[in-house]
C-alpha cells in the first residue's frame, strides 16, 4: 500500500450511540475505547424523548473520564434558543479542556425522530445559518480573560469594559454584553452533515467538519470537491475544511463476513452506506479512499457499538499503525488540535458585521 503521508494521516472518529443505555457508564467505557485508539472525537445523538441521553449532559459526565478524544454532541439549533446551545457547548468545552464539538442539527416538526442527514427542504437549514452564527457571536463576545478575577479584590478583571456582541437574523436577535469567557478552542469545533444538498451552504460557511453520506468513492469525492469550492467562495481556506465519510460498519463476522468489505465497497441501505467486512478490509478502504482524494477521513456508525468499536480500534486501526498510516499519539490536548486547525483568534462586532 502506497504511504498517504502526502496528504497527512486520516481523521477518524465514531458514534458512541448505545440504545437502551441509561446510565453514563457504558459511554465511558467506549470514549475510552476510542481514546485509546487514537480517534479524534466520538459522537452522540440526542433525543427530546425520555429515556434516550442528554447528549450534552452525558458527554459533560464522559468528560473528566476521559483524557484526549473529541466530545461531540448532536444538538439542535432552534431560532429561538441559540443562546442556549452555546452554553451547553461552552461548559463542555470547559469540563473537557477543550475537547468539544458541536454536531449541528435541524429542527424536523413531526419527523423529530429523522437521524442527521435524512433529507429536509431548505427552510431548516436556513434557521441553521442564522442560529449557528450567533451561537458562535457570543463565544467571540467574551474575552480571553472575561471572568478572571483579581488575586486581591476577587473582582472581575474587566468588570467595567464587558465585550458587547449583536446579531439579527431573521428569527431572533442576540445582543448584549458578554462576561464570560471564551471557551478554551475559542470557537467549539463545528460539524455538519452535508449529504444533503440544502446543507451544503452551512457546511461550506461554518462548518469545521463536514459529514458525507455516500456508498462510493466517486460520489464522495464529488461532494468534497464541492463543498471545498463554495468554502473558497465564502472567502474561506478550503484546507480548513475536513470533510469525513459517515459509514455504518459492521465487523460482526470478523475476516469471513458475508460480503467482504472492500472488494464490493459499502452498500446503500435504508439506514445509509453500510460497510460490512473485516477489520483488515477496512482499513484498505480507509487508506485507499484517504490517498485519492476521496476523504480528509472517517465518520464510523458501529451496528453493534461495543462489539464494533473494539473491532475498529484493535483491528482496522492497529492495521493502519502498523502501515504508518494513522498515529501513535495525539498531537495536542484539544480537538481543534486533533483535526489540524488553529485557535480562531477573536473576531469583534465590526468584523461580524
Amino acid at each position: 500500500m502506497t504511504s498517504s503521508y502526502g496528504r497527512g494521516l486520516p481523521h477518524l472518529a465514531a458514534a458512541v450511540d448505545l440504545p437502551g443505555a441509561h446510565d453514563t457508564g457504558p459511554y465511558i467505557e467506549l470514549a475510552r475505547l476510542a481514546e485509546h485508539g487514537g480517534l479524534d472525537f466520538v459522537t452522540l445523538d440526542d433525543t427530546s424523548a425520555p429515556p434516550g441521553p442528554d447528549a450534552a449532559a452525558v458527554l459533560a459526565r464522559v468528560a473528566p473520564a476521559t483524557r484526549r478524544v473529541g466530545l461531540v454532541p448532536t444538538l439542535t439549533t432552534r431560532p429561538t434558543e441559540p443562546c442556549h446551545v452555546r452554553a451547553a457547548v461552552a461548559t463542555l468545552d470547559r469540563v473537557s479542556r477543550g475537547r468539544a464539538g458541536w454536531r449541528i442539527a435541524v429542527p424536523t416538526g413531526a419527523d423529530e425522530a429523522r437521524p442527521p442527514g435524512s433529507h429536509l427542504g431548505a427552510a431548516p437549514w436556513q434557521g441553521a445559518r442564522e442560529g449557528t452564527d450567533p451561537a458562535a457571536g457570543p463565544w467571540d463576545d467574551g474575552a480571553d480573560d472575561a471572568g478572571k478575577r483579581d488575586a486581591a479584590t476577587s473582582r472581575r478583571v474587566d468588570r467595567d469594559t464587558p465585550h458587547h456582541g449583536g446579531f439579527a437574523g431573521t428569527a431572533s436577535p442576540v445582543k448584549g454584553p458578554s462576561t464570560v469567557a471564551r471557551p478554551p478552542q475559542a470557537r467549539p469545533v463545528r460539524i455538519v452533515d452535508a449529504t444533503e444538498r440544502p446543507a451544503h451552504r452551512t457546511a461550506a460557511r461554518y462548518a469545521d467538519v463536514a459529514l458525507v453520506r455516500a456508498a462510493s468513492s466517486a460520489q464522495a469525492r464529488a461532494v468534497r470537491e464541492r463543498l471545498r469550492a463554495e468554502a473558497a467562495g465564502f472567502g474561506r481556506d478550503p484546507d480548513t475544511l475536513r470533510v469525513l465519510v459517515s459509514l455504518l460498519v459492521d465487523l460482526g463476522d470478523g475476516e469471513h463476513a458475508a460480503e467482504p468489505g472492500h472488494g464490493g465497497g459499502p452498500r446503500p441501505t435504508a439506514r445509509g452506506p453500510l460497510y460490512r467486512g473485516g477489520p483488515v478490509d477496512l482499513a484498505e478502504l480507509i487508506a485507499t479512499w484517504h490517498q485519492d482524494g476521496t476523504a480528509d477521513g472517517f465518520h464510523l456508525v458501529p451496528v453493534e457499538p461495543r462489539r464494533d468499536l473494539e473491532r475498529l480500534v484493535n483491528g482496522t486501526v492497529a492495521v493502519l499503525r502498523h502501515r504508518g498510516l494513522f498515529r501513535t499519539f495525539y498531537p495536542g490536548g484539544t480537538l481543534r488540535e486533533h483535526l489540524g486547525l488553529a485557535r480562531p483568534a477573536r473576531r469583534t462586532a465590526r468584523d461580524r458585521a
